[in-house]
């Protein structure tokens, strides 16, 4: 007779059916890991991006949208849903992320599964709407998206070991689709967006270069030979247009889409910085797997792989109360997500259909809890590498640069892992090369005016400030075209200068940095920083 919970396959009368309790557990613990990372990275971030002497300040941003409304109705805090609302202080931000983190701690213990995913789900949701620019990316919404399915299949017990319910497949099937779509999208994105360089095969022959923030593995693979990055290309079209489909086969075809998207991510790791993005992708991975997939892996520890008897009650929480109800908002939930996914999914590929007005409004009412979202990881192929480097003087004539923590800057640095971190600030920058220059880059304005300012807190995200005194009367910034040098030279970048990317701005009059003044001199930027 088999201990409850050793067995990785249940007897339903009509047969075995492969557990998930293992896999649940596994999977679950290690998401906590990824929150932490998550809360973690942003903690020793928040003050110089969205707090009172940051970037972006939270607090202005709801200000705003106050003003704009007048009062906050219930329809307003649906689309912004933060719980800042209450308070947006400093305290209040470094509170989040730091709860956060505690959460995805407790998490990854296996305590109080279910209330540790709703409040790190609530907080990171809270976060990325205050924040604005700098969480607005696909890996932020992934987060979102997985916390929510996650809160589907964790059981609402005291702690995860002792859960001896078995996950419902339906929800299992809904982080499958996740993972089906997170991969076969942004392989469809790279065709049909038309980027040459995807078609032709050629796109590794640039992405080592000009990807954000590359590692020094990056120049290493960016020296190999035109076949290798042809033959890798061809690799990761396997990967991301016919593995994926191999989720949904038997379990010999799951098992090898299972190797294959991992590797895939493995590699990506290696060779870029992209925060926990990729780490979380092999997360999501093990819901491919199921126990019968997991049971040899002796180094866990026994209260992971065994569950003790526990009396035969109803389990105590929200959803394992009753099994009807539970399966009824689960599986509620689940056809909205599918739904509103497959509409999502379209409309990022093909753009010009026409969705049913039903979807249409399902869609529009999911959209700001970022928890339903489409993806496409790379659907444009960037060939040159393009770097800003920011400038202060005291004269006008005599220019230092401030030196970033991890962008490339000096051509002899070395480029470093940054993972699982993520550096907010340097990712921006790379974005902001995009554009010819700095005019439409609010967020690139403030950073400026922020430095005039010699606002501590975002001076905390440079590596190197070059007026530690007192902060320059200037500030300009300048375009340089980067690229890789080849073997045999004692550096790693050469540079060619591009011209101004903002003009030199100063500071005029004095700025009241602790109140409404200074809400209406961000308001009004252009007449506080003015060109020389």
């Amino acid at each position: 007779m088999h201990e409850p919970g050793a067995s990785a396959e249940i007897d339903h009368g009509q047969g075995t059916r492969p557990s998930h309790r293992l896999m649940r557990s596994i999977l679950l613990r290690a998401l906590g890991l990824v929150y932490l990372t998550a809360f973690g990275s942003l903690a020793v971030q928040v003050d110089g991006l969205i707090g009172s002497r940051g970037i972006l300040p939270a607090a202005d941003y709801l200000d705003r949208v106050r003003r704009i409304v007048g009062t906050v109705p219930p329809w307003v805090i649906w689309h912004v849903p933060t719980v800042f609302w209450i308070d947006a202080t400093d305290r209040m931000l470094n509170a989040g992320c730091w709860v956060g983190a505690i959460a995805g701690i407790l998490l990854a213990a296996g305590l109080l599964p279910g209330p540790c995913l709703a409040v790190a789900w609530g907080l990171y949701l809270s976060l990325t709407v205050v924040a604005q620019d700098f969480l607005s990316f696909q890996w932020d919404m992934l987060l979102l998206e997985s916390g929510l399915l996650a809160m589907l299949i964790t059981p609402w017990t005291r702690r995860l070991a002792v859960s001896k319910d078995e996950p419902w497949r339906p929800a299992i099937w809904l982080f499958r689709w996740l993972v089906f779509r997170l991969m076969f999208l942004s392989g469809v994105v790279k065709l049909a967006y038309g980027d040459r360089t995807w078609i032709e095969w050629r796109a590794l022959d640039y992405h080592y270069l000009t990807q954000p923030l590359p590692t020094w593995t990056s120049w290493f693979m960016y020296q190999l030979p035109w076949w290798f990055h042809r033959a890798s290309v061809g690799l990761m079209f396997y990967a991301e247009l016919i593995a994926p489909f191999f989720i949904f086969g038997p379990r010999v075809l799951r098992r090898a889409g299972f190797v294959s998207l991992v590797l895939l991510q493995l590699l990506i790791l290696s060779t870029g910085n992209y925060g926990c993005f990729n780490i979380l992708a092999i997360v999501l991975c093990l819901s491919v797997l199921d126990d019968r997939d997991l049971g040899a892996v002796e180094s866990l520890p026994r209260r992971w792989r065994r569950h003790p008897e526990v009396p035969d009650r109803p389990a105590a929480g929200v959803f394992h109360a009753w099994s009807i109800p539970r399966r009824a908002v689960v599986g509620t939930l689940g056809g909205v997500l599918v739904l509103v996914t497959i509409a999502e999914g379209i409309g990022e590929v093909w753009p010009e259909t026409e969705i049913p007005w039903l979807v249409d409004r399902l869609v529009a009412w999911t959209r700001p809890l970022r928890s339903a979202n489409s993806y496409g990881l790379f659907r444009v192929m960037t060939t040159d590498r393009k770097e800003i480097t920011v400038e202060g003087s005291d004269d006008g004539k005599t220019w230092k640069p401030y030196r970033f923590r991890w962008k490339p800057g000096e051509l002899d640095r070395r480029p470093r892992f940054a993972t699982p971190h993520m550096p907010r600030l340097d990712w921006q920058m790379w974005f902001a090369a995009l554009a010819p220059n700095c005019l439409r880059q609010n967020w690139f304005i403030a950073f400026e005016q922020r430095l005039l300012e010699g606002s501590p807190a975002v001076l905390g995200l440079l590596r190197e400030n070059p007026f530690p005194a007192r902060p320059p009367r200037y500030i300009r910034a300048r375009l340089s075209l980067y690229s890789f040098t080849g073997p045999g030279s004692r550096d790693w970048w050469t540079s060619r200068d591009l011209g101004l990317y903002c003009p030199p701005f100063e500071l005029r009059g004095s700025l009241d940095t602790s109140g409404p003044g200074r809400s209406a001199a961000l308001a009004t930027l252009g007449g506080t920083l003015e060109r020389r």
